[in-house]
C-alpha cells in the first residue's frame, strides 16, 4: 500500500535537505563526494563550486589532494558522463554500469575486449590520449567505420579501466581527453552494484518515481526494478508512485530554504525525468539545452530562480522581492569572494 500524496515542496525540501542544500555539511570532502553520489564534473570547475555550495568551509585544495593521491576519481558513470567518485565506490560503480549501452553497442564491446590489452601496453608514462587510442583501434579494425571506432573507443575506456587523468579533474584545466590506467576493481556483483546505487540515489535525490531512477542512472527500469522492492513508498500530485527508503529526510514544506548557487550540470537538477521540484517547465528551457548544457544557476526558495556567470554575476529569471535580491546579493558576494 502507497504511502501518503507528497506535494512538489516537500519533493524539494526533501532533495535539498539530502543533497545538503538547506544546510552546509560538516563531513570530509570523500564522504561529501559519497554521500551526494558523485559529482557532475564535465566542467571542470563544477565539483568545486558544488562542494563549496554544500560543504561547511570547503577548500579547493583537499579536493585536489584528493584527486593527487587518487583517492578520488574521474570515471564515467550515471548516463554516460564524467563524475568524481572516491576509489573506494568505483567498483559498485563499474559493475552498476559496465553493462549499460549508452555510446556503444555490442559490436564495439566485442571489438574493445579484443584490443584493451594492446591499448593499455600503448600507454606512455601511464597516460594516453583519445587521439592514440583511436588510431590504434583503426589500424586494428580495419572493417569498422569512423562512426564505429569511435563507439569502440568508449568501450575500451569503460571495460579497460582508462579512467580520464587526474589533471584533467583539476579547478584550472579545460576539459581534456587524457586517460590514465586504473587497476582491476574489486569484483561486485552487478544486480547488488545496482541495488546499492539505487539506493543511494534515493537517499540523496528521493523520494523519486521509477522514471526519475532511469533519467538519473541511464539504466533502464527492467535493469533497476529488483532494487525497488520493499522500499516505502509515496505519491506525487499526479498520482505515480515514489519510492524511498527507510529513515531519509522528509522535513516540512515550510522548511526555510538559503539562497544557493549551483554550478553548470549539477545534478539536482539532472537527477529526475520531472524537474519541477527545482525548476519550471518555463526555466528550464532556458536553462537546460537542446544539446545538453546546462546554465550555472541561484535556487531562492529552493527552487530555480536565475543564472549566474564568471564571478558570481547574477542574471534573475523571475521576480524577487528586495529581502530576496539582498540574499542573492549577499550569497554571490561570498562566492566571488571564495572565486578569487
Amino acid at each position: 500500500m502507497r504511502g501518503r500524496t507528497l506535494t512538489l515542496r516537500e519533493l524539494n525540501r526533501a532533495t535539498l535537505a539530502r543533497q545538503l542544500l538547506l544546510e552546509r555539511g560538516r563531513l570530509p570532502v570523500a564522504r561529501a563526494i559519497e554521500r551526494l553520489v558523485g559529482m557532475q564534473a564535465q566542467w571542470p570547475p563544477s565539483p568545486y563550486i558544488g562542494l563549496w555550495t554544500r560543504v561547511e568551509g570547503f577548500r579547493r585544495e583537499t579536493l585536489e589532494r584528493l584527486l593527487r593521491r587518487g583517492e578520488v576519481l574521474k570515471p564515467t558513470v550515471m548516463r554516460g558522463t564524467l563524475h568524481l567518485i572516491t576509489a573506494r565506490d568505483y567498483p559498485v560503480f563499474y559493475a552498476a554500469f559496465r553493462e549499460m549501452n549508452t555510446w556503444f553497442g555490442p559490436l564495439h564491446l566485442e571489438r574493445a575486449s579484443a584490443s584493451i590489452g594492446d591499448v593499455r601496453a600503448l600507454l606512455n608514462n601511464g597516460r594516453i590520449d583519445y587521439t592514440e587510442i583511436l588510431a590504434h583501434l583503426r589500424a586494428a579494425h580495419p572493417d569498422l567505420s569512423e562512426r564505429d571506432c569511435r563507439r569502440t573507443v568508449y568501450a575500451v575506456r569503460r571495460h579497460g579501466h582508462l579512467l580520464h587523468a587526474r589533471e584533467t579533474a583539476a579547478w584550472t584545466t579545460r576539459p581534456s581527453a587524457t586517460y590514465e590506467a586504473y587497476g582491476e576493481p574489486v569484483v561486485v556483483d552487478a544486480a547488488a552494484a545496482v541495488t546499492e546505487l539505487v539506493h543511494r540515489y534515493l537517499r540523496g535525490f528521493g523520494p523519486a518515481t521509477k522514471a526519475d531512477v532511469a533519467a538519473w542512472s541511464g539504466l533502464r527500469v527492467r535493469d533497476f526494478e529488483h532494487a525497488l522492492d520493499g522500499l516505502p513508498t509515496y505519491r506525487n500530485e499526479d498520482g505515480k508512485t515514489l519510492y524511498d527508503v527507510p529513515r531519509a529526510p522528509l522535513p516540512p514544506a515550510d522548511t526555510p530554504a538559503p539562497i544557493r548557487f549551483l554550478p553548470k550540470w549539477d545534478n539536482v537538477l539532472l537527477s529526475f525525468a520531472d524537474r519541477r521540484r527545482t525548476i519550471s517547465d518555463e526555466l528550464r528551457r532556458g536553462v537546460i539545452g537542446k544539446n545538453g548544457d546546462v546554465a550555472a544557476t541561484v535556487l531562492v526558495d529552493g527552487v530555480v530562480a536565475g543564472t549566474w556567470s564568471g564571478a558570481a554575476r547574477v542574471e534573475l529569471l523571475v521576480p524577487l522581492t528586495r529581502t530576496q535580491k539582498a540574499e542573492v546579493a549577499d550569497e554571490a558576494a561570498r562566492l566571488e569572494a571564495w572565486l578569487r
